[in-house]
C-alpha cells in the first residue's frame, strides 16, 4: 500500500505527534507499506530510513528561538503566507489550516502516487479537497475543546478574549472532522469526547492506541535513583497538571527525600518557573527538554515513580513509556488514563494536592507495592501496546477507507469545502 502521512509539526517530543508519526511510519514500513511523510516545521528527526520525507515549508512563526517572530517580506510567497501571518497577528493558530491548504496543493499533482492519505491532528479545511480525490483518514487524538475549557478556567479574565481567538480553528476542526469518513483516536474516552464535542458519528471513530518501543523503553539493570519521580509533560499548560505536581512535592519534601525531573520545555520567566522558585524548590526539580527517545526511556527507568497529573489525556504516550520502563506510576484518574493504566498505577483525583501528596509520600515508602506496579505495568505495556500491532490495526481502518472511496455512488462535493477567512 501506497500511503501519506500528514502532519502540520512532527519533531519528536515537542508533542506526542511527532512520537506518533515516527513510530507508526516505522511500523507501517516494517509490514511492507511505502509511507511518505509530509510535515511542515519543526520537522521530524530519525525517521526510519525507508521512510521518505518531504517537507512542506510554512513561515515557521513559532521557531524555538524566535516565537511569533516577524518574517521579513521577501518570505511572503503566496496568498497561504499571508493568511497564516495575518492570523498570527490576530492572535490566532494558523497551522492547521495553512499546513491542509499547503499539502493538498502538493498532492493535486501526486494523487497516482498514494493509495490512501492519513491526517495527524491537522483537521484542516484543505483535506476536504484531498478527499475529493484520495481516500482519506485522519487521527484525532483527543478533541482540543478539552485544552481549550482548561486554558480559559486558568486564564484571568484579560486574557480570556485572547485564548479564544487562539482556538479560533476548533470551528474548522469541528467541520472537516464530520466530513472524514473514517476516524482513528487512541481510546475509548476519546472517541466519546469527540463525539460529544465534535458532532461526529461514533459508528465512524475507530479506536487504535498509541504504542510504545519495549525494547528502548525497557527496565534496566541499574539501581533506581532515591526519591526521584519523573513527570513528562507535552507542553507546560495547564491541562497537563504540573502546578499541582509542584504543590505535591514542596509537601513531600518536608518528610521524605525527594527530587523531580520536569521533562518539558517550559516558558522562560512563564508560571511554572515562578511557582518554582517562589515554592522554593529549585534545589530539587530539575526542568529537562530536548531529549532524544534513548535519554527519555534512560530517565524514566532511573525514576522510584512517574507522574501524571494532568487533568484531562486523550491517551498519554509519557504513561505507557513509563509502565514499559517498569516505573511505578502516579497518575489522575483523568480523560482516557483510567483506560490505559489499567490496574498498573495509583490513580488520584485531578486537580487534589493532598491525595496526590499522600498517595506519592505512600510509594516512596513502599518498596513492595513499587515493585508490584513496575512488574504490572512492564506486562501490560507488552501485552497491549506494541508500535506492530498498532501499525496492523491502521492498515485495516486504511482498506475501509479505500473501500469506500471507490465504491460506486454519487459523489457530492462538502459543503464547507471552500476556504473561508479566517
Amino acid at each position: 500500500m501506497r500511503i501519506a502521512l500528514l502532519s502540520y509539526r512532527s519533531k519528536a517530543h515537542c508533542g506526542g505527534q511527532g512520537v506518533y508519526v515516527r513510530y507508526l511510519s516505522q511500523g507501517l514500513a516494517e509490514l511492507g507499506h511505502r509511507v511518505e511523510v509530509f510535515s511542515g516545521q519543526p520537522y521530524p528527526e530519525d525517521l526510519d530510513p525507508r521512510v521518505r520525507l518531504t517537507e512542506v515549508p510554512s513561515l515557521d512563526l513559532y521557531r524555538d528561538e524566535d516565537p511569533f517572530r516577524t518574517p521579513h517580506p521577501r518570505e511572503l510567497r503566496d496568498r497561504i503566507d499571508l493568511l497564516e501571518l495575518a492570523t498570527m497577528w490576530t492572535a490566532g493558530f494558523p497551522e492547521p489550516r495553512t499546513f491542509s491548504l499547503r499539502v493538498a496543493r502538493v498532492l493535486a499533482s501526486r494523487t497516482a502516487d498514494f493509495d490512501v492519505v492519513h491526517d495527524n491532528q491537522c483537521l484542516g479545511s484543505g483535506l476536504l479537497d484531498i478527499a475529493r480525490a484520495l481516500p482519506l483518514v485522519a487521527t484525532v487524538h483527543h478533541p482540543i475543546t478539552r485544552d481549550r475549557a482548561v486554558d480559559l478556567a486558568a486564564a484571568p479574565w484579560r486574557r480570556k478574549l485572547f485564548v479564544r481567538r487562539w482556538y479560533g480553528f476548533l470551528g474548522m476542526q469541528q467541520r472537516v472532522a464530520r466530513r472524514i469518513p473514517e476516524l482513528i483516536t487512541v481510546s475509548a474516552s476519546s472517541a466519546a469526547d469527540i463525539a460529544t464535542d465534535f458532532g461526529v458519528e461514533p459508528t465512524r471513530l475507530r479506536t487504535v492506541p498509541l504504542g510504545v518501543d519495549t525494547t528502548l523503553f525497557r527496565p534496566r539493570g541499574t539501581p533506581r535513583v532515591r526519591g526521584r519521580i519523573v513527570a513528562v509533560a507535552s507542553a507546560d499548560k495547564p491541562l497537563k497538571g504540573i502546578a499541582h505536581l509542584l504543590h505535591a512535592v514542596a509537601r513531600l519534601r518536608t518528610a521524605h527525600e525527594v527530587e523531580l525531573r520536569l521533562v518539558a520545555r517550559l516558558e522562560p520567566n512563564g508560571p511554572t518557573e515562578k511557582l518554582i522558585a517562589e515554592l522554593g524548590l529549585a534545589d530539587i526539580v530539575t526542568p529537562v527538554s530536548g531529549l532524544s527517545d534513548g535519554q527519555l526511556a534512560e530517565l524514566l527507568a532511573s525514576a522510584e515513580i512517574a507522574c501524571i497529573p494532568s487533568l484531562y489525556e486523550g491517551f498519554s504516550l509519557p504513561a505507557v513509556e513509563a509502565m514499559a520502563s517498569g516505573t511505578p506510576l502516579v497518575a489522575s484518574r483523568a480523560g482516557a488514563l483510567p483506560e490505559v493504566v489499567g490496574d498498573c498505577a495509583r490513580l488520584v483525583t485531578p486537580g487534589d494536592v493532598p491525595a496526590l501528596t499522600d498517595v506519592l509520600g505512600e510509594l516512596l515508602g513502599d518498596a513492595e507495592e513499587r515493585e508490584r506496579l513496575s512488574t504490572a505495568g512492564r506486562a501490560r505495556a507488552l501485552a497491549l501496546y506494541s508500535w506492530p500491532a498498532v501499525a496492523a490495526q491502521t492498515v485495516a481502518v486504511y482498506d475501509r477507507a479505500i473501500a469506500a472511496h471507490h465504491r460506486p455512488g454519487p459523489v457530492t462535493p462538502p459543503a464547507d469545502s471552500q476556504e473561508a477567512p479566517c
